[in-house]
C-alpha cells in the first residue's frame, strides 16, 4: 500500500507509469537508461517524467551526480532533502529520505520535529545550518549575508553551491510529483506526512 500524495479529498494518481508496450520507443530507452543505472528501477519523479524521455534523462544525470558523486556528508544531504519534502508536502521524498536521514546519523527527534512542521532543536552545528539554508532558501528564494557564512565555515563554497543545487533540484522534482499525484514509495514504514497545522 502507497501514501496518496496530497492533502485534498483528491489523491488519485494523475500520470501513472504507462505499461512497456505503451511506451514509445524513446519511452523505452529512458526507462532502460533508469533501471541499468544506480536506481535499478522506475519509481517516484521518474514515473511522470517518463512522460518527456529527454527531460528525465538529464535530470536523472542531475540527481544521480547530487545524490551518488556529491560532496555533502550523507547525513546533510538527507536532512535538506527532509526539509524541502517538508516543506513542499511531497509523501514520496519524505517516506524515501526520512528513514536514509536516521540511518545517516541524524536522530529521529529531528525528523519527527521537522514532519510535525516544527523547526528541530540542538542539531549539531552543520545540520543546524543545513535546515536553516534550506528553509531560508526555500522562502525567501535566496539567503542572507550570514547565513551564507556559516555555510561556507561549514561546507566550503563548492559544497554550498552543491546545497543548493540540491534543495533546487529536490523542490523541482518534489513539484513534478505533487503535480502527478506520485504516492509514496509502496511498502514503505515510515509514516506518511499531515497537512501542515492550519
Amino acid at each position: 500500500m502507497s501514501t496518496a500524495q496530497g492533502f485534498g479529498p483528491m489523491t488519485n494518481e494523475r500520470l501513472p507509469l504507462p505499461a512497456r508496450e505503451g511506451m514509445s520507443e524513446a519511452q523505452q530507452l529512458a526507462a532502460d537508461a533508469i533501471i541499468n543505472g544506480p536506481r535499478k528501477a522506475i519509481f517516484g519523479p521518474f514515473v511522470p517524467l517518463l512522460q518527456v524521455p529527454a527531460l528525465m534523462e538529464h535530470i536523472g544525470k542531475t540527481g544521480e551526480t547530487l545524490r551518488f558523486h556529491g560532496s555533502l556528508k550523507d547525513a546533510i544531504r538527507e536532512l535538506a532533502i527532509c526539509v524541502v519534502s517538508r516543506e513542499t508536502g511531497n509523501q514520496f521524498e519524505w517516506q524515501t529520505h526520512a528513514p536514509l536521514a536516521i540511518k545517516a546519523g541524524v536522530k529521529e527527534e529531528t525528523i519527527y520535529s521537522l514532519g510535525s512542521g516544527r523547526r528541530p532543536r540542538e542539531l549539531p552545528g552543520d545540520q543546524a545550518c543545513a535546515v536553516d539554508f534550506a528553509s531560508e532558501l526555500m522562502l525567501r528564494n535566496g539567503v542572507s549575508d550570514a547565513t551564507y557564512a556559516e555555510a561556507v565555515a561549514h561546507f566550503g563554497e563548492p559544497g554550498t553551491v552543491e546545497l543548493t543545487a540540491l534543495i533546487g533540484y529536490f523542490t523541482m522534482v518534489c513539484w513534478v510529483m505533487n503535480v502527478a499525484r506520485t504516492p509514496g514509495p509502496a511498502g514503505s514504514n515510515t509514516p506518511g506526512m499531515t497537512a501542515f497545522p492550519g
